[in-house]
């Protein structure tokens, strides 16, 4: 499966040459709120990610009424409340997700949102965004991921959770009608251990599947996502908030304000020192090399007619000037077709 490796979401490119896509992930920090959310926006605007993105479903569409919350959303929500009545608090309407959208305009971010069920997919593909973003948890669901790769466009499609194989399973399913995909190696817990980051899995992803790579950050603090830029991600996603002590099931596994813009910061770092993939001296280095490379020498007196040999010739610092000592090897065994005095350039 070859999939394409130059992507474009609305002007922004993704490419092995591309500064990384940050994509700051608002999820349902903004607790049912459309004021919350564009604060949100403002934020992550503010911040410098590319992207801002949200969450859409519609509870009787995802979850059975019955199902319990996950351990990390019980710690963090009410005891007494169910998965079903936690999230159909934070559902956002059609209507509420199209002003996001216009308002992202207006700040010069990118709006995105996960759907997380068909009639959520159906709604916001109305709406004309540039790419989903697929969550962990229907990395598995193959006739959910055939109608998103359908609508055509680029896919962040995240793994948290899966088995190698599943992976495998869910970009066949997809390639059969979309090759814009980014496969984003996620540990699905909300906050990680460190040593549950496994960004090798990176390597592995790049090994078995010729595709752009990402990691979707759940680590503590600005956590792994730089880590993971020079390993080939090319597309971080971490969620943040205004305020980590509000109640809900991110808000404590999210970034500060202050995070987030530290985030990025080192994130655009990490960017400026991967440079370029092309070795050759940089334009500040050719003063420095004429300066400190060196050329040959005559390291003793050398007479006319006598051969160049290992021994009396040698490399010093010339200040550019002569022949560079990588080419030593077409010198020895000439003939000097003059004389030279010690430290003086050989001349060919």
């Amino acid at each position: 499966m070859i999939f394409n490796k130059n992507l474009n979401i609305q002007g922004k490119k993704i490419s092995k040459k591309s500064s990384t896509f940050i994509i700051a992930e608002a999820g349902v920090n903004h607790r049912g709120d459309i004021n919350i959310a564009k604060k949100l926006i403002d934020l992550a605007s503010e911040a410098g990610a590319d992207a801002v993105k949200f969450q859409a479903f519609r509870a009787e569409y995802l979850i059975l009424d019955s199902v319990q919350k996950a351990p990390y959303q019980q710690k963090t929500t009410k005891a007494s409340e169910s998965q079903f009545d936690m999230l159909k608090k934070l559902e956002v309407s059609k209507e509420q997700n199209l002003e996001l959208k216009k308002y992202c305009k207006t700040r010069n971010i990118i709006f995105l949102t996960t759907p997380f069920d068909e009639n959520s997919l159906d709604e916001i593909d109305e709406l004309d965004l540039p790419a989903y973003k697929i969550a962990s948890t229907d990395t598995t669901n193959l006739p959910f991921l055939k109608k998103v790769a359908q609508k055509g466009k680029p896919i962040f499609l995240s793994t948290g959770m899966t088995y190698l194989s599943e992976v495998q399973m869910a970009l066949e399913t997809i390639y059969k009608y979309n090759k814009d995909v980014v496969l984003l190696q996620c540990t699905a817990n909300y906050p990680i251990r460190d040593d549950e980051a496994n960004l090798t899995v990176i390597d592995t992803f790049k090994k078995n599947f010729d595709v752009l790579v990402g990691y979707s950050d759940h680590t503590v603090g600005t956590g792994a996502a730089a880590f993971a830029i020079p390993m080939g991600a090319k597309v971080v996603e971490k969620h943040f908030t205004l305020d980590k002590a509000q109640q809900g099931p991110d808000h404590k596994a999210s970034l500060s304000p202050e995070e987030l813009k530290e985030f990025v910061r080192i994130v655009r770092k990490v960017d400026a020192f991967m440079g370029s993939d092309i070795k050759k001296p940089n334009l500040s280095e050719l003063k420095t090399r004429e300066s400190l490379q060196k050329c040959l020498v005559a390291n003793c007196e050398i007479k006319k007619g006598e051969e160049f040999t290992e021994e009396n010739i040698i490399a010093k610092r010339t200040g550019g000037k002569g022949v560079s000592p990588i080419y030593y090897k077409d010198v020895i065994g000439q003939k000097s077709k003059r004389n030279y005095f010690k430290d003086e350039l050989i001349i060919l």
